[in-house]
């Protein structure tokens, strides 16, 4: 009978080292994962915590502040009154654009730049009326001390070595326009060619007096030019002057 009772025993104690171990295990694979689980959350946190930081340090993401840098160190616009490389220039004002027209026929010829002077205030067709005295032009043209006002003289001329002078021709003289640009200026050392448009009026004493004003430059006689002149015979004018 005692030999019948011992393999019994023997056996449940089997059992329970078994199921002892398997517990044993199960709560050392529960411990791992959990431990796993918490290192993982806590890598979690420090990394939003490293790019809250990050945030609050720039005061932007580090894609938006380097979009801002890239802009920020980006070279500003280029000055557009910068030289072309040309040692010519046309310059000239246009009231109603015949003297416009002729100006671009001489930058063609010449390959020269070319710039066009804007009044600060424009002038209508009843400020031209040279009929009515009480007009605009009328009363510029009766002071010889007004100057108008040019609204882009951002046109540097000291590269240029010649400039020519386009003007339409008011009371037998240049607009008074025409003196606020040349009295702004200096001519030193460059050959100035004035020359005119109008509707039957030579140039007169147009490029002297605006000669006198200026104070500086080579200034030749100049012309008056139809509004039509062709290209060809803009050519022969200035083969005329050398």
């Amino acid at each position: 009978m005692k030999r019948l009772f011992i393999p019994i025993i023997a056996a449940f104690c089997m059992l329970g080292i078994t199921a002892c171990g398997s517990s044993d295990n199960s709560s050392s694979k529960n411990a791992e994962t959990s431990a796993q689980t918490v290192s993982s959350q806590q890598e979690t946190q420090t990394q939003q915590t490293e790019q809250s930081a990050q945030v609050t340090e720039s005061g932007k993401p580090d894609e938006e502040k380097a979009v801002t840098e890239q802009t920020e160190n980006q070279p500003e616009n280029p000055d557009t009154t910068e030289s072309s490389g040309k040692d010519t220039i046309v310059v000239y004002f246009s009231a109603t654009g015949t003297t416009k027209g002729v100006a671009e026929r001489i930058a063609s010829v010449t390959n020269a730049d070319i710039f066009e002077l804007i009044p600060a205030e424009p002038y209508s067709d009843a400020d031209l009326d040279w009929n009515d005295k009480n007009s605009r032009t009328t009363i510029e043209m009766n002071d010889q001390k007004a100057r108008p006002a040019i609204a882009n003289d951002t046109v540097n001329l000291d590269s240029y070595t010649t400039v020519y002078i386009g003007y339409p021709i008011w009371w037998g003289d240049a607009p008074r326009i025409m003196s606020t640009f040349v009295e702004a200026h200096d001519f030193d050392g460059k050959t100035v060619i004035p020359f005119c448009t109008s509707g039957g009026s030579g140039i007169g004493r147009s490029g002297s007096n605006l000669a006198s004003q200026a104070g500086s430059g080579n200034w030749l006689d100049g012309d008056r030019l139809d509004a039509g002149i062709s290209e060809s015979k803009i050519q022969d004018w200035i083969n005329s002057m050398n």
